[in-house]
């Protein structure tokens, strides 16, 4: 039995919210890479004000006009306000779940975390400005961002593709793909693997970031900052490399035991073909000289493959081939 389609008021809502939270951490990596998370050097205002000065000559005398760049104050403020966009979304979400899903749990639970989320997620982002752009922070504050996109994601899928048995207790009597065969098992503990490993390579990444800023700022050149990483670029490469391992073990496992589920054979080529574009993105930053749009590319893969591994490991726990 195949999972049947809804399109209810909560998930039209909630895929707009889900599609605007990821062109948020789109909008946040071209933040990070244009050198704009300083842009405005205060929180949650900016030079002291809701609404941005026009000039260096209208900034409040506690701030130094060598700060103020007008292109990174701007690129900051409209990150800001469109995190506050896409806060307002989650809430319209929340308030939707509570009306139409307040018995399903797979749907209210996830939808009401990710509005506590959204509210830890704005505090972390005060936190990045007070600490400079700690590494440690900024890393917190972008797997708060994946998470929130990750329970969403759960939130949409479970409502979009609800299974012809589920009640009002959100409970089904259709057996899960994960429980029918060994081999489905495997598959979806190989997914559920996957996600882990991947969470830790973005981490990682954010870190080997923070270390490139940090030499950029030391005045090395960009062409050699990849060299100044050490240790954490080593690992970070390697655990693309088993990303995409898992992929491609999922992949074969689906070819052998499970030809017939064919939205979930959609999903797992959709995540072999991500995680092999990170690959080809992340080599090309070390021959281009971190050129920042592959930069921003890379990043907002990253986000997309967590996405597609989550709806890969819900077809594939809910679908019977």
């Amino acid at each position: 039995m195949t999972l049947s389609t809804a399109r209810t008021p909560f998930v039209r809502l909630a895929v707009w919210t889900t599609a605007l939270t990821y062109a948020l951490i789109l909008v946040g990596s071209l933040v990070r890479v244009s050198g704009a998370g300083l842009g405005c050097p205060d929180w949650p205002r900016c030079f002291g004000s809701w609404i941005p000065p026009a000039s260096a000559a209208e900034l409040p005398p506690q701030f130094d006009a060598a700060e103020f760049n007008p292109a990174l104050m701007w690129t900051e403020y409209l990150n800001r306000l469109l995190g506050v966009t896409v806060g307002f979304f989650i809430l319209a979400a929340t308030v939707s779940a509570i009306r139409h899903h307040r018995r399903d749990p797979h749907i209210l639970w996830p939808t009401v975390v990710a509005l506590l989320l959204t509210g830890y997620e704005g505090w972390l982002g005060g936190r990045v400005v007070a600490h400079a752009l700690a590494p440690w922070i900024v890393t917190a504050h972008l797997v708060v961002a994946i998470a929130i996109v990750l329970l969403l994601l759960y939130a949409t899928v479970y409502a979009t593709y609800r299974l012809p048995a589920v009640g009002r207790a959100g409970t089904s009597g259709v057996a899960s793909l994960a429980d029918s065969s060994r081999a489905s098992r495997i598959f979806v503990t190989t997914v559920v693997v996957m996600m882990i490993v991947t969470l830790v390579q973005v981490a990682l990444g954010t870190q080997v970031r923070g270390t490139i800023d940090d030499a950029l700022d030391e005045g090395v050149a960009r062409d050699a900052a990849l060299g100044t990483v050490g240790w954490f670029d080593n690992v970070h490469r390697t655990t693309a490399l088993a990303v995409m391992s898992l992929a491609l073990i999922g992949l074969l496992v689906l070819w052998s035991k499970h030809q017939g589920a064919r939205r979930l054979a959609r999903w797992t080529y959709a995540v072999v073909a991500l995680a092999g574009l990170q690959i080809v993105l992340g080599v090309s930053l070390a021959y281009v000289a971190l050129a920042p749009t592959i930069q921003v590319l890379h990043l907002t893969l990253a986000s997309l493959l967590m996405g597609a591994q989550m709806v890969q490991l819900l077809v594939a726990y809910w679908e019977s081939p």
